[in-house]
Parts: C-alpha cells; structure tokens; sequence
C-alpha cells in the first residue's frame, strides 16, 4: 500500500520501477517463454553468487545486489521523429533520458536508434531499466513509391492514448505526478507498447513492406511500437545459452559481444528466436496471416570501457570481421573472436592501471581506519597506490549501454538468419537529435563523470578524517 501523501510528486525513480515491473507482467502474458526465461536466468545467478563468493561480496559493496532481480532493458522501433520525440518526454517523466547514438546500418538494419536510461548513479541503483529505440531510417527504402506509402501510413497513426499525452503535459508543467497520477501514467504508457496481432494494413502492403526488409514491415504495419524484448541480466551467459534449450527455448547460434573471459567487458547478448505469431491483415476476415517480431533476450554486462579500451575493443573486433565473412554468423566465429582477443588484457588491476576500464574508488575498511597524518598522506597519494596498499577498493563500473554490431546480430538473427541487406554506414546523429528534439548524451563521458565524482568524494573522506582526528 502507498505511504505517498496525496498531493507529494512520486520520484521518478519509482515511477521508472512501477512501469518496468507493469511493462514485465504484460510481456510474461504476451510471451509465456518470457516467464520461463525469467526463471532460467534467476536460478543460473543464484548458482553463480553460491559459486563465487567473491562475486556476491563485491556486488553487494557496490550495491549492485538489489538490482540484479529487477533489471531489465526493451526495445521498441518507432516510425517517425514525432514518435521518437514524444517518447523521450513519456521517458522523461520517468527519470529515463537518451544516452548514446547507434548507427545499425552499417550492419544491414535500416535504423538509427538511442537508449532512454537513467544517468545518475544513484538512479542506476535504484531501477537500471532502459529502453533502446530506434527510428526507421524510410530513406534507406529505396522503392520511391513504396517509402511514400509506408511514410503515408505512418502519418494516420497515434501510438499514444489522449490520457497518457495529458498526464505527460502535467507532469511537465507541475513538476511531477502524484501517487495515483503516476500509477494512471504506467497503465496509459503501457499501452504504447502493447502487442496487436490486427494490422493496420492489408496483406499485399506488408508483403511490400516485408520484402523491402523485415523490420520495416514490423515498424510500419501495426498500431504502435510494441515491445519486441524485455531483458533480464544472467552472470553467466554462457550457462544460459547451453540452458535454453533445455528450457525448449530455440536459441541463437552464438553469444554476440566479446567472447568469455575472466573480466566481463561490456555487453554480451543472446536470445531465443523470435515466435512466428498470428495477425489479421485489414480486410481478411480469416487471419490467417503471420509475422514475428517478438523474442527473448538474455544479457550480461561487465565493466565499461574507457576511450582508449572502446578503441582496442573496436580495433580486435574489426580484426575478427576481417578473418572472414557472415560476421557472428560464421562457424568458426567464436574461435576467431577468442583468438583475437588474446590481446585485451583480462585481470581488473590490468585494464585499471592501462587506463582501458572505468572504476569506482571507496575507501576499504583500513582506509576508514587511517587518522591524522596517515589519512593526509592517503589522500595526496596515487590512487594506485592506496589499492595495492588495501585502503581503497576499485570497483568495476557496469557498462549500462549498448554495442551496435551486438545489437544488428540480434536483430538479423530474429529477422531471418538469411536476411543480410547491405547498407552503406550512413551515420546521421544530427538528424536524429534533430528528430528527438534533444541531443544524446556521450556515454563514456557518464562514465567518465562517474570515476571522477567517486574519486572526489574518497579525497573529501580522506581530508575530512584527517581534520577529526587533528582536532
């Protein structure tokens, strides 16, 4: 039951943790697999946790422990700038704004995209849910005709509720929504976001469409952009892809991202393929047609990269795609990407001291203890310094965005394996904030920000403990 006063504005953060725990129970509705991969990842974390011991010490200093359950990341395809704009107020109520650009023509997808997350630390905490979004690129439909009919048909449609646009206005004027407010905000948002197996068009059109590529059909001949996954986070993604199947889930073929190693980087995803789902085509009294569009994702994040361990990662990754063709695709992919990445240091102390990794600094227990002169001292040190010497901990700070080729690999794969449009890389991050009406925060600069706010408050504690115990 609510405690929050009538007239008080719920915090963003709870908005944000009422809508992905809605937005999830409607999923595990639409898509009965959802459930089931729930549960797989939630018992593979518990094993891993009893398994490590260390793990579990370390997440839970860093505060890490509480989120793991509930995080989740979707994904939704919109079709015009208006859609995308009026997306990122509808996130903003929910403390959720545009971080990163993406580019996923380069890969073969005719889109351009960004993910809505929260950016403060403590936010991240509280509820890490984000949503990567993507903005049909018409432009790339090289059909005149056919891009004018799919831009046509995009127009006549409204993929919010008039309520949901209301409450989006007065949370912006007022400053927030109250309890009850907030709770009709989650019911009306979620239904932007809801399945629909009637299309908007007839089946001659979405043939046209389908044909022209998958996705454009999935973007422009429904109702709205429904949710096409809801990703939970395993510590052990390797254990989840040899589960799903057992689960009678119908895995990709590999894990997209860097391979296994001792240190996660980054992101790596898998999924199970997408359901071929019945839908009544306008003017088909039967409905017999089909499509799919909905699957299921697994992923596990590891440290975030620095500029310098981005342009490494990108540099070993470029190598692999040169080995050979198909991308992830290829047979011998896997063994090519571990070959490869032979070179990418894989301790924690390693990828800190050559700068390739962000961390968070908090004084140990023995860094609590210094007094006087020894706490001065500490707090003029290295910082590499104090870690070896046990007064600071460094924390590996989680990568909470996203990679591009991982994402077109998960987008083809439940697209159709056999679907490899080419597209020329036609990068238009201009356009696309120009669409959104907002520029896209730089993610490393987050990270970058996140080092250096721990870093200052460790110097603030070291000086303030000498100032006490010098009194």
């Amino acid at each position: 039951m609510s405690t929050t006063p009538v007239h008080a504005f719920v915090p963003s953060d709870e908005i944000r943790a009422r809508f992905s725990s809605a937005m999830s129970e409607m999923y595990r509705k639409e898509v009965p697999q959802y459930g089931t991969l729930i549960d797989l990842v939630a018992d593979i974390n518990e094993r891993t946790l009893q398994a490590d011991p260390a793990m579990r010490v370390q997440m839970q200093r860093a505060g890490e422990l509480a989120r793991l359950g509930v995080e989740r990341h979707g994904a939704i395809r919109v079709g015009t700038a208006a859609e995308l704009s009026m997306l990122r107020r509808l996130f903003a109520v929910m403390g959720m704004e545009p971080v990163g650009y993406y580019d996923l023509s380069v890969a073969g997808v005719p889109v351009h995209s960004t993910a809505f997350r929260p950016v403060a630390d403590a936010a991240l905490l509280a509820n890490p849910f984000r949503v990567f979004t993507s903005l049909l690129r018409l432009d790339l439909i090289a059909d005149e005709a056919l891009r004018a009919q799919a831009a046509a048909i995009l127009a006549r449609r409204g993929i919010f509720t008039e309520r949901a646009l209301a409450l989006i206005a007065q949370a912006e004027a007022a400053g927030g929504l109250d309890d009850a407010e907030a709770d009709e905000f989650v019911r009306e948002a979620l239904e932007t976001f809801r399945w629909h197996s009637e299309s908007t068009v007839d089946a001659a059109t979405y043939e046209a469409l389908h044909k022209a590529h998958r996705l454009i059909a999935d973007v422009v001949c429904f109702k709205g952009p429904h949710i096409n996954h809801l990703t939970p986070r395993t510590l052990d993604i390797d254990a989840a892809q040899s589960a799903m199947p057992v689960r009678g889930m119908d895995a990709k073929d590999v894990v997209e991202g860097p391979p296994r190693r001792a240190c996660p980087i980054l992101l790596r995803q898998t999924s199970f393929k997408a359901l071929k789902e019945t839908v009544r085509f306008a003017g088909d009294a039967a409905g017999g047609g089909s499509h799919t569009a909905r699957f299921g994702e697994i992923e596990q994040r590891g440290v975030a990269l620095t500029r310098k361990g981005r342009a490494l990662y990108d540099q070993l990754l470029a190598q692999v795609r040169d080995m050979g063709s198909a991308g992830s695709a290829a047979p011998d992919y896997a063994s090519r990407l571990a070959q490869a990445f032979e070179a990418f240091p894989d301790t924690h102390e390693q990828l800190r001291r050559e700068d390739l990794a962000f961390y968070r600094f908090a004084l140990s227990e023995a860094g609590a203890a210094l007094a006087g002169g020894e706490a001065a001292a500490a707090a003029a040190s290295d910082l590499d310094a104090l870690v070896s010497r046990g007064l600071v901990h460094a924390e590996p700070i989680i990568y909470e965005d996203f990679l591009p080729v991982s994402a077109a690999g998960i987008f083809q794969s439940n697209l159709g394996g056999e679907e490899q449009k080419k597209y020329a890389a036609n990068a238009a991050q201009q356009a696309f904030e120009a669409d959104l009406g907002a520029r896209v925060h730089d993610e490393i600069a987050l990270y970058e920000q996140a080092r250096q706010h721990s870093i200052d408050q460790l110097r603030g504690a070291l000086r303030a403990q000498a100032i006490r115990t010098a009194a």
